[in-house]
């Protein structure tokens, strides 16, 4: 079953505490970072383990000593394991890198909650990620292992990134590149005989990217050669010609400035361009990456640009837009029209 950001906010709802659950995805896609700031926000403490790390069992079980009153020998508890009583969210990265001897150990833990004997409080999820394919140096994992846990493959969309980028404040640059080409979020899948050291993007880089050029307003040549290493050769070219011919204002710029001020950049503009204003729009109000006090200002500036669309641009860019409100791909940005926008909302019926 493949299932997006959405999808798998649903399933960790409503999933019993006591089924483990595994992701199965391609490396940089976010599997880590979604499973941390979901549980994050319920106030419940994430333990990861990268087992492709330990060498054996004792990495994971903690190390043996002799039990002076028994005279048997017990395990120290390793570093993470919970003392408090609290339940813990046990997130097993790198599942099918760990050692097969690693594995075995894994086995009491996924189906009686237990290691080396001792009990994870009661509450305690396990949930475990692996990557899947033929590029990926992988342990094959045992049948009896994979039946204990519900199996997912992650595919979050292009538009759950956009969302995710747009709210945590991924430089908008990259934000519109990608908005525009979608296709390089995740860059081309490479084939079994291509260099392993050949740089294509991923989610992961595409947030390492914007930590380094957010400092810099204006991108030139010489910062080239930092960004390819992170995105590829290929993909930075393009990412380059972009920034430097896009002088497209963006959704922030149009919603929460004056917006007689940019009316003269908009007519310069093509239909294409047009479409990817539409598009940034809709994400920068379904992310909500406004203040409070801005919420009127935007309801009046995206009136104005509606307008302004319906008056002087071709009738495809109105259609877009239209179609974007008809999509179940922007809920908030739909609630914000009909609610904030009550007057655009008659003029977009009429329009139909």
């Amino acid at each position: 079953m493949t299932v997006d950001s959405n999808q798998l906010s649903f399933i960790l709802d409503n999933t019993p505490a006591e089924q483990n659950i595994m992701l199965v995805g391609k490396h940089g896609i976010g599997k880590s970072r979604i499973l941390e700031d979901y549980f994050s926000k319920r106030g419940e403490r994430v333990v990861t383990l990268f087992l492709g790390q330990m060498s054996d069992p004792g990495d994971l079980i903690g190390l043996p000593e002799k039990n002076e009153a028994t005279g048997k020998t017990d395990f120290m508890l390793p570093y993470w394991f919970p003392v408090d009583g609290k339940p813990v969210v046990l997130f097993l990265d790198e599942l099918n890198r760990a050692r097969p001897e690693v594995l075995q150990t894994i086995m009491d833990l996924t189906l009686n909650r237990k290691l080396a004997g001792k009990s994870l409080p009661d509450g305690s999820r396990i949930i475990s990620a692996v990557n899947n394919g033929n590029e990926y140096q992988l342990t094959d994992l045992d049948p009896a292992l994979v039946s204990r846990f519900n199996i997912y493959e992650f595919a979050p969309t292009v538009q759950d990134w956009l969302g995710w980028a747009e709210k945590s404040g991924v430089d908008k640059r990259i934000i519109d590149f990608i908005d525009e080409n979608p296709e390089q979020l995740d860059g081309d899948k490479k084939s079994s005989d291509a260099d392993p050291l050949e740089r294509t993007p991923d989610r992961r880089s595409w947030e390492r990217t914007s930590d380094i050029i957010k400092k810099f307003p204006e991108l030139q040549d010489i910062h080239k050669a930092i960004v390819a290493g992170i995105i590829g050769a290929k993909t930075c070219a393009l990412f380059f010609k972009f920034v430097n011919q896009n002088n497209i204002p963006s959704a922030k710029n149009i919603l929460c400035s004056d917006f007689s001020s940019i009316e003269n950049k908009l007519e310069k503009l093509s239909p294409t361009d047009f479409t990817q204003i539409n598009n940034s729009l809709f994400n920068f109000i379904e992310s909500k990456k406004y203040s409070e006090g801005q919420k009127k200002s935007v309801a009046f500036n995206l009136e104005k640009y509606f307008d302004f669309v319906s008056e002087k641009k071709q009738k495809e860019i109105l259609s877009h837009f239209i179609s974007l409100i008809s999509a179940a791909s922007y809920p908030e940005t739909v609630f914000f029209i009909s609610t904030e926008c009550k007057s655009m909302y008659k003029k977009i019926f009429e329009a139909i």
